[in-house]
């Protein structure tokens, strides 16, 4: 009975979309399969190559800030060039730029290299992001972004555990196994994947001219999104570099904190699908709110953790927050963003996390050695507070979405059918 009930569940999740998405889906996860160079860069460097703890963070903050500079110019070039010219330059030059990196011995060369990386890795997102927006159709859309971030955690799962072995072994081969993986992704888009930016009028490459990065900087409530969605990635964060210090500092070792840090994997691909189900058309206004709220209070709860079960439960409560924000964030993005800006609206989105993640580290590590990590903890809590105080006021009067509006017009015109048919 479960049994049949859970596989029903499932089959209406992933039933009815379009088999590009699919392909889509497919690329994400071979992506996700290769990961390497962000999980273990740290480790690299100071275990394999003997740096100290201080280069190996200046490499990460460069590897961040990669990705930072590329969000908005692969947002512009997915408008531009197209979707799938995006993903493909993307994810060769990534192949590439991880190949070299694994050969690379000079500190400077290094730390280039891997700024490199950042670049070309978080260059496709702006990209994959338009593309899944332009196949979909809107009732499907945040199934469809639930379905695809559950594919990246499951590759990152998966990948993690198998490059923890192949660590032990060889981290350059690490780096060319990602390399060769990527462009594994590359060749599924190139033979499987057509463009999908919607065709334009004459009319709509007029308006597209006039739609720059401008344009999406003066649009108040996106811009706005974009300040919460940094906020709420700011919070997040911590779960990967406060939270493994805070943990030390308490005597925890660090096998303790890979306890604890799985649980959010194992629950985003235990539950992303059927909470997918549970949201699919619920109203975004409250989710946000929710996941907001659940993110700040998970981490403020941080503060009174005393035992690895503690720490256990705490992630269990943010990692609920992660699994209904990411869709649905995404979801809204798209919501507000011009058919033919969809790129430049989701660079400036990509843009929000990646400073997230860059000034997440610094953050952190500032509020811990000056105050101590229970303010940090407290001061996420005030932040998911902020942030789903904004979401809250932002979204009044937001504009129906296209199938709401879609599903009036076939009332209306139902009942005019039924106005005009004589009666049997």
């Amino acid at each position: 009975m479960f049994a049949t009930g859970l596989s029903r569940a499932v089959r209406e999740s992933v039933s009815g979309l379009p088999r590009e998405f699919w392909w889509l889906w497919t690329s994400t996860l071979v992506n996700r399969l290769g990961a390497f160079v962000a999980t273990f860069m740290a480790l690299y460097l100071t275990l394999d190559r003997g740096y100290s703890a201080t280069y190996a963070g200046l490499v990460a903050a460069l590897h961040g800030l990669g990705g930072v500079v590329s969000s908005l110019g692969a947002g512009v070039m997915a408008d531009r060039l197209g979707r799938r010219p995006t993903m493909l330059a993307a994810q060769v030059s990534t192949a590439l730029s991880v190949a070299l990196l694994g050969f690379m011995e000079h500190p400077l060369a290094i730390a280039a290299v891997a700024f490199l990386v950042g670049m070309a890795s978080n260059a496709s997102r702006p990209a994959v992001q338009a593309m899944m927006a332009d196949i979909v159709k809107p009732e499907d859309r945040v199934r469809a972004f639930s379905l695809n971030y559950w594919a990246i955690n499951l590759g990152f799962a998966i990948s993690s555990t198998g490059a923890g072995f192949l660590a032990e072994y060889s981290y350059r081969a690490g780096f060319l196994i990602e390399a060769v993986m990527t462009l594994g992704c590359a060749i599924v888009v190139f033979v499987k994947l057509p463009e999908s930016r919607p065709e334009r009028t004459v009319a709509e490459k007029a308006d597209e001219a006039g739609v720059g990065l401008g344009t999406v900087l003066r649009d108040g409530r996106f811009m706005s999104v974009v300040g919460l969605s940094f906020l709420v990635a700011l919070i997040f964060q911590q779960g990967y570099v406060a939270l493994p210090v805070a943990m030390g500092t308490d005597g925890f070792s660090s096998s303790d904190f890979g306890t604890a840090i799985a649980v959010n994997g194992v629950l985003i691909v235990a539950l992303q699908i059927p909470v997918t189900r549970f949201i699919a058309h619920r109203d975004p206004r409250r989710l946000l709110v929710v996941s907001s709220l659940l993110a700040g209070y998970g981490f403020g709860l941080t503060a009174f953790a005393g035992s690895l079960g503690v720490y256990v439960l705490t992630v269990c409560v943010w990692t609920l927050a992660e699994i209904v924000n990411s869709p649905v964030q995404t979801g809204l993005v798209v919501r507000l963003s011009p058919v033919h800006g969809r790129g430049r609206y989701q660079g400036m989105y990509t843009m929000s996390w990646a400073v997230a993640a860059l000034v997440a580290p610094l953050l952190g590590g500032y509020v811990i050695d000056r105050f101590g990590s229970e303010w940090l903890w407290g001061g996420c809590a005030v932040i998911g507070m902020v942030a789903a105080a904004g979401y809250w006021v932002l979204m009044r009067g937001l504009p129906e979405e296209p199938r709401a509006v879609a599903a009036a017009v076939r009332q209306e015109d139902a009942a005019k059918a039924s106005e005009v048919t004589p009666a049997a």
